[in-house]
């Protein structure tokens, strides 16, 4: 049976830890060609390590998606070395948490500049070879604080809201081109962002999720690359909330 993702190039920011790790590997237990891309030097070097252990090639950039030069360098050095990306994870994102009443300038624009910004380049710069190829994918992270608000992340929340207003608009400007633009929303998910929650905080969003549990990273990757593969083909514009029914 051909593997998922076999012979697609996909290129995921944000890739050295977390659901972005997790998502990385998947894709290559699916077959796809890994472009692993983050900020240190050696979490790229040990993310794209691991993935190919799992038989694929993958390739590491360090890059922070709030420089465009950068950016658009790495785009032009992936296209150069296989010939095109089908599939783009903007995964990178952060939080600068803080009440309306206390967020410093610095903390609103840092989130905005990486989490929304970022979106924007990456997307704007793999746009144009999508659309030449007749083919692609863009998936987006939203969060579930992207739907409905939540205390103390006001910038965080409102960068989150903004992917999904992007989602919707590029699912109507790039569906005709060929290219699919879809979103996915996370829960509460065991990551190195969230482990820096205190216990008690931990413990009360568990539980509120109806399974009782916070979620792993690799169950957000595993909706990652369904949407990234054939199988999701007719999937385009959605917000697909994995969340373990915290909302319900």
């Amino acid at each position: 049976m051909t593997a998922r993702l076999h012979n697609k190039i996909a290129l995921i920011t944000g890739a050295a830890q977390g659901i972005g790790l997790a998502t990385a590997l998947k894709f290559a237990k699916e077959g796809a060609t890994v472009v692993v891309c983050d900020l240190n030097q050696t979490g790229v070097d040990e993310a794209t390590a691991q993935c190919r252990t799992l038989g694929v090639t993958a390739e590491g950039f360090v890059m922070n998606v709030t420089q465009r030069p950068r950016v658009e360098e790495v785009v032009s050095l992936v296209r150069a070395q296989f010939g095109r990306i089908d599939v783009l994870v903007n995964n990178a994102g952060i939080t600068q948490d803080a009440r309306l009443q206390k967020m410093t300038l610095e903390q609103f624009d840092r989130v905005i500049d990486v989490n929304l910004r970022g979106v924007f380049h990456c997307t704007q710069a793999v746009a144009d070879g999508m659309v030449a190829q007749g083919s692609g994918v863009i998936l987006n992270a939203s969060s579930v604080v992207g739907l409905y608000g939540n205390f103390g992340q006001t910038n965080y929340a409102a960068t989150k809201f903004g992917v999904i207003g992007f989602t919707k608009t590029w699912s109507r400007e790039l569906g005709p081109k060929g290219v699919r633009v879809n979103a996915v929303a996370p829960g509460f998910i065991s990551t190195p962002m969230v482990a820096a929650m205190p216990e008690k905080v931990l413990q009360d969003l568990a539980g509120k999720v109806h399974l009782r549990r916070v979620g792993q990273p690799e169950e957000i990757a595993n909706v990652y690359a369904f949407l990234a593969s054939d199988e999701a083909s007719y999937i385009n514009g959605e917000v697909i909330e994995v969340s373990g029914g915290i909302s319900l």
